[in-house]
């Protein structure tokens, strides 16, 4: 069910910062027609820090109708309490998500032993699989391979999004864990060598603006077919690059509300994209065909 390039969808939003509804279920059909080939609803691009959980229920409840049972569904459950993340998670199975996606605890900076009773009883809540996600520079918090070893063992576990950006790492991991563990990449500018190396895809930044050309580079790269991987992927280079020139999602925002996708609208503390950087993103969407 989980295998190629997934978005890590952003959550649109009016001016004021309110939950645009209509404009989140064109973005989801848009990723239908493109052939994105799984949704992942308020993750870190879905500004889930500043999203609450009953704005959640309704975008997965959307999700879920609008999209599930032709495109996968994943739910971003993380929490840096135990507690709050199992109960997300537990919403948003019964809501009818096929997977959750579950961040390390941030802030709290915990051990590997603190990691492995999180995720476990986080994993014991949860009626769909859990893919781990692993992003240290926005967690403060890494998830080591040996720890993600021991986590494969639960059942409930399936695979990991690593966004360490190290290909030797998630080498390491497919190694640990083997073959049936999945390994997806959360680092748009190494996606390819690790798809190469082994993994089953990528839960992407850059398939917000360039789905399809992001959804062919990513069947490339699974075929073994590393020249049109190698080609499709310079193109999509500039925005691996440019859709981190302020923090993550305030470039992609930018970017869908020039594609006349969604209105300008984030909440603080992200605010919009600056004018200086402008120019960048607009030519990284111009070097990947998705503007003229």
């Amino acid at each position: 069910m989980f295998r190629g390039s997934l978005v890590a969808l952003v959550t649109p939003m009016t001016e004021s910062g309110e939950i645009d509804h209509v404009a989140f279920g064109r973005l989801l059909d848009w990723h239908g027609r493109q052939g994105t080939d799984g949704i992942v609803v308020c993750g870190t691009t879905g500004e889930s820090a500043t999203v609450s959980a009953a704005e959640t229920a309704e975008l997965l409840q959307i999700a879920v109708q609008r999209i599930g049972g032709r495109v996968p569904v994943i739910a971003g459950t993380g929490s840096n309490s135990t507690a709050e993340a199992v109960e997300r998670t537990r919403a948003a199975c019964e809501l009818g998500v096929d997977g959750v996606l579950v961040v390390t605890p941030y802030y709290n900076r915990p051990p590997q032993e603190g990691l492995y009773r999180h995720f476990s009883l986080v994993a014991d809540a949860a009626s769909v699989p859990l893919i781990l996600y692993n992003v240290p520079s926005r967690t403060a918090c890494d998830l080591l391979p040996e720890t993600v070893e021991r986590l494969a063992a639960h059942s409930q576990i399936i695979g990991i999004k690593e966004a360490t950006g190290s290909v030797g790492r998630g080498a390491e991991i497919l190694a640990r864990c083997g073959d049936d563990f999945l390994l997806f990449s959360g680092d748009d500018a190494t996606c390819r060598d690790l798809i190469l190396g082994g993994a089953q895809g990528v839960i992407s930044v850059t398939a917000n603006v360039a789905p399809k050309l992001m959804r062919e580079m990513v069947e490339a790269a699974l075929a073994g077919d590393k020249a049109l991987a190698g080609e499709l992927d310079g193109r999509l280079a500039g925005l691996h690059r440019d859709l981190f020139v302020e923090a993550n999602p305030i470039p992609a925002k930018w970017a869908l509300e020039r594609l006349g996708l969604i209105a300008a609208g984030i909440r603080l503390p992200l605010t919009w994209l600056p004018e200086a950087h402008q120019g960048k993103v607009l030519e990284a969407m111009r070097r990947a065909g998705v503007i003229e």
